[in-house]
């Protein structure tokens, strides 16, 4: 919440017992001496209370006891009675408002400690996911630096298994890199169906030595969309790969492009084997693969990019049956509003 809304919110939350008092004054003045709204009051303390914690509930509690003071005086306290009964109004909002404050900023401080807890959590999973996929490469290289130096097997087959392990263990360091970094977004408005077409071309030597065919389904006439190209492109050049991967040769993998409304939607529809309920649930975890090789960080990216943009990624997938991931995107910014169904 902005410092402006903010401020507009607690004045409205002090507003409230002047208005109760003034409105008793003129609406049940021929009922005096019963205070008629009294309960009210307890309204604009716990709301104090809800937002702004301990300090708050006081800090309303009090400006409510100032505008309930006329209340003391006059027709709406004849006997000693009606004094102690406004007394016991103050005794117990007072009673509630520290009551009320307490528990609220008691709950903040313990949700706070288990976000704390879960994120040094996150940080220990992470760390061991990093170093365990850099200690395979890492292996690899001094088992064939080794067999150089030894003078064993042939010195440029072990240079090239070298330089792939580099390059894996380089690849683990720029996810990571990518995956903590802020979005970056350069938006402006492009043909989505040609963002398309260029990340099924970068993807097409892939396709060709599966030997899996990409159905690509585009309007012939350009969809305007504002986004970041090259952030868009990075998630479907990261989905339609995974699509490849999950095919079996000889299998189709479909992409379409559509808009409905204001929103753009890019389907990419496998035929492999399919994801179980634990497995969708899980994928856009950081860290999480079933990939022989894969950092677990490809689809925690490509989400990263897609809510940046103020979208969605969806997922559908059954055991047996492939898996269809469609990425619903607004059209133009601050289109975000309205959903796919």
């Amino acid at each position: 919440m902005s410092r402006k809304s903010d401020a507009s919110l607690a004045a409205a939350i002090c507003a409230i017992p002047p208005l109760l008092t003034l409105m008793h004054v003129l609406l049940f003045q021929g009922l005096s001496p019963r205070v008629v709204l009294e309960e009210l009051y307890y309204i604009p303390i716990f709301w104090g209370a809800l937002r702004y914690g301990l300090k708050g509930a006081v800090f309303v509690y009090l400006v409510a006891s100032l505008f309930y003071l006329p209340f003391f005086f006059g027709q709406w306290s004849v006997t000693h009675l009606d004094t102690l009964d406004r007394m016991f109004h103050l005794l117990f909002s007072g009673m509630f408002a520290l009551l009320a404050g307490f528990l609220i900023d008691r709950d903040r401080s313990l949700q706070k400690l288990a976000e704390e807890d879960r994120s040094l959590r996150g940080i220990g999973q992470a760390a061991t996911a990093i170093v365990h996929d850099l200690k395979n490469p890492l292996i690899t290289i001094l088992g064939f630096a080794k067999r150089i130096r030894e003078g064993k097997g042939n010195p440029a087959d072990a240079a090239q298994v070298i330089v792939q392990s580099a390059e894996n263990m380089e690849k683990i360091v720029r996810d990571v890199l990518d995956f903590s970094k802020a979005v970056q977004l350069t938006c402006a408005e492009v043909d989505a169906g040609s963002i398309v077409r260029q990340a099924v071309d970068l993807c097409r030597e892939k396709a060709e030595d599966a030997q899996v065919n990409l159905a690509v389904e585009i309007p012939r006439q350009p969809i305007s969309a504002e986004f970041d190209s090259f952030q868009i492109q990075r998630v479907l050049v990261n989905l339609i790969n995974n699509a490849i991967e999950a095919s079996d040769s000889g299998q189709n993998v479909e992409i379409a492009v559509s808009q409905r409304a204001r929103l753009l939607n890019i389907l990419i529809r496998d035929h492999g084997a399919g994801m179980d309920d634990e497995t969708i649930r899980s994928i856009f975890t950081p860290f999480y693969t079933r990939k022989k090789g894969g950092t677990g960080l490809g689809m925690s990216i490509a989400k990263k990019i897609v809510d940046s943009h103020q979208g969605r990624i969806i997922v559908s997938s059954r055991p047996g049956r492939g898996t269809e991931v469609t990425v619903a995107l607004p059209r133009f910014r601050g289109m975000a509003g309205k959903r796919s169904p």
